[in-house]
């Protein structure tokens, strides 16, 4: 029987341990932190996510579909929350359309209990990777003292942001591209309890926004009725986590700009003392593989900043990619790992681009009458002639093309809509039919030239 390690038990190393599972591979993961079902879920990071289609037909592969619908709430909509206490709404998508919102830690103890149940899957808590030997792909690991080697025929480094594996892909100057930076927010996580009567207390099915221009909160639902809240604001500067020297000035600060908000969270002195500022970070590398022996896969490959709830979808994605490979390929891992690399890098440094600039759009632009407006004329475009228009947020989150080609179309996009956004009588002709043509034949002119 076939061999592999994976490094990290994580989100994506536990799913990729079912698909190659399926593929008659005997798989031993090995995972430095506790065994999360005995443990609690130890994470430091948001306890949501956000699933969509590209993660949706990953989990579909894995034959587990059906078991995270049941513990995933539909997000329809944004709800843009003012500072004035006044809201407007935002659809993400056209009618049955809807990103989801599932815990992290349910859906990895679902995915290591599905691994574990498979018989051919064998987690390892407890066990630091130290580092990897390219030529052989043998691990070295820590556990409990003890120095321990594991070899397979290949071996997956899922091990994250920080991933060890990838600093022995570096080491070895297999890496020719090989960075790993924060950018200047941080976060910090709160949350909203159900109402007495154990309800929600904001709209259960939408993910709510509190944009502030330069910062933001934001809110995802629970099945238990609470949301979990997310402050993103810059770690150093005027208006910033540095600036917040104290609990006092920590709620005066949340009262001041989201009042709303802070008037749902009878817990809030706990929370703020109690959850720290966490850095979000960007990992950038090339290549991913060594020798058909070692890759890098999710986040150890390509982290990128949550701001398009792409991060865990692209890694899921990137478990059906390599899927489809091996089959295409007859299951020649080096083969299969090489095109892997080859395809899928340009996609991850497009979502990766994405998702800094949804963080933009987030923060910036949702509160702006003539963002909201484009929006509405795409809405429009879309429902009526899907085959022509597709906008740039439904092409990545309700669609699986992929994402370089994603992110050229909204570039092109942006340019065909400036000039018909920047009209005067923009708002009093959005939903003519006269525009709706003169866009799409600006549209089709600009795919001509490309």
């Amino acid at each position: 029987m076939k061999k592999a390690n994976i490094i990290g038990a994580g989100l994506v190393g536990s799913l990729w341990s079912l698909y190659l599972q399926q593929r008659g591979y005997h798989v031993d993961i090995y995972e430095r932190r506790p065994d999360p079902r005995k443990a609690g879920y130890i994470g430091g990071r948001s306890i949501n996510l956000a699933l969509s289609d590209r993660g949706w037909k990953a989990l579909k592969g894995a034959g587990i579909q059906q078991e995270v619908e049941a513990m995933a709430i539909p997000m329809r909509r944004r709800v843009i929350h003012a500072k004035n206490g006044s809201l407007s709404f935002q659809p993400y998508g056209q009618s049955g359309q809807a990103i989801y919102s599932v815990s992290r830690g349910g859906l990895n103890q679902l995915l290591i209990n599905k691994a574990e149940a498979s018989g051919q899957v064998k987690v390892h808590f407890d066990h630091a990777c130290d580092s990897i030997s390219m030529d052989s792909g043998t691990a070295t690991l820590s556990h409990e003292g003890t120095k321990i080697q594991s070899e397979a025929d290949v071996l997956f480094g899922a091990d994250g942001a920080f991933s060890r594996v990838r600093k022995s892909l570096h080491d070895a100057g297999i890496t020719t591209e090989h960075k790993v930076y924060p950018i200047d927010h941080g976060y910090k996580e709160l949350s909203i309890p159900p109402s007495a009567d154990g309800s929600y207390q904001l709209e259960k099915e939408a993910l709510h926004i509190w944009p502030r221009g330069g910062f933001m909160l934001i809110a995802l639902p629970n099945p238990d009725a609470t949301f979990t809240c997310t402050l993103f604001l810059s770690l150093e500067g005027e208006t910033s986590f540095a600036g917040i020297e104290d609990l006092k000035t920590g709620r005066a600060f949340i009262q001041s700009h989201f009042p709303d908000a802070f008037d749902l969270m009878p817990d809030f002195d706990a929370m703020w003392t109690k959850n720290p500022v966490s850095p979000l970070t960007i990992v950038r590398c090339f290549p991913w593989t060594s020798a058909g022996k070692v890759a890098l896969m999710g986040d150890a490959a390509h982290a990128i900043v949550p701001f398009y709830g792409q991060g865990m979808n692209a890694g899921f994605e990137s478990c059906t990619v390599l899927n489809d490979l091996l089959d295409l390929h007859d299951d020649d891992i080096a083969v299969s790992l090489a095109a892997f690399e080859a395809t899928r890098k340009a996609d991850a440094d497009a979502i990766s681009d994405l998702a800094l600039r949804n963080f933009i759009e987030m923060r910036d632009l949702t509160g702006q009458p003539s963002f909201l407006l484009r929006k509405k004329i795409e809405s429009r475009l879309s429902l009526r002639h899907p085959d022509k228009w597709l906008p740039l947020y439904s092409q990545v989150t309700f669609s699986h093309i992929p994402y370089a080609k994603s992110l050229a179309a909204g570039v092109l996009q942006d340019q065909v809509m400036a000039p018909f956004m920047a009209r005067p009588d923009i708002a009093s002709t959005w939903d003519s039919e006269t525009l709706e043509q003169e866009i799409l034949d600006a549209w089709a002119k600009a795919q001509a030239a490309q």
